[in-house]
């Protein structure tokens, strides 16, 4: 199952990865899709920083369900000194900038970051 690796980047980072984490799984198509990731312990931690977010993708319109969280999560006037990492394996890493990126802008971004995950169903949905 594919998978997307989302990290915040921000002044708190770890704080902003549990809200959005708590927002997506607020989504009843990914609840259960989410868990929070992070790196392992570095050389004097005692644990690891759980500052990424693992989101599962697949059928039943994943994909599009999570455009749409992160578009609207973007969208709060709170986050615009945010910025967003997704990674997915094999492919580019996008970064996306909340204070510089247009509402349309931020949806295209986002489908294009994701849209190997998004079922042939979820292609067809325009917003």
């Amino acid at each position: 199952m594919a998978a997307a690796h989302l990290s915040v980047l921000s002044e708190d980072p770890i704080a902003d990865a549990e809200s959005l984490a708590d927002w997506l799984r607020g989504e009843p198509v990914l609840a259960g899709r989410v868990r929070l990731t992070g790196q392992g312990p570095k050389q004097g931690e005692l644990g690891s920083a759980l500052d990424t977010l693992t989101v599962a993708l697949g059928a039943g319109g994943t994909g599009t369900a999570l455009v749409a969280c992160l578009r609207t999560w973007l969208a709060q006037p709170r986050r615009s000194d945010v910025r967003l990492k997704i990674r997915r394996e094999g492919r580019t890493t996008v970064e996306i900038d909340a204070k510089r990126v247009r509402g349309g802008d931020l949806e295209r971004l986002l489908r294009e970051a994701l849209e190997d995950g998004l079922d042939s169903q979820d292609r067809d949905v325009q917003e």
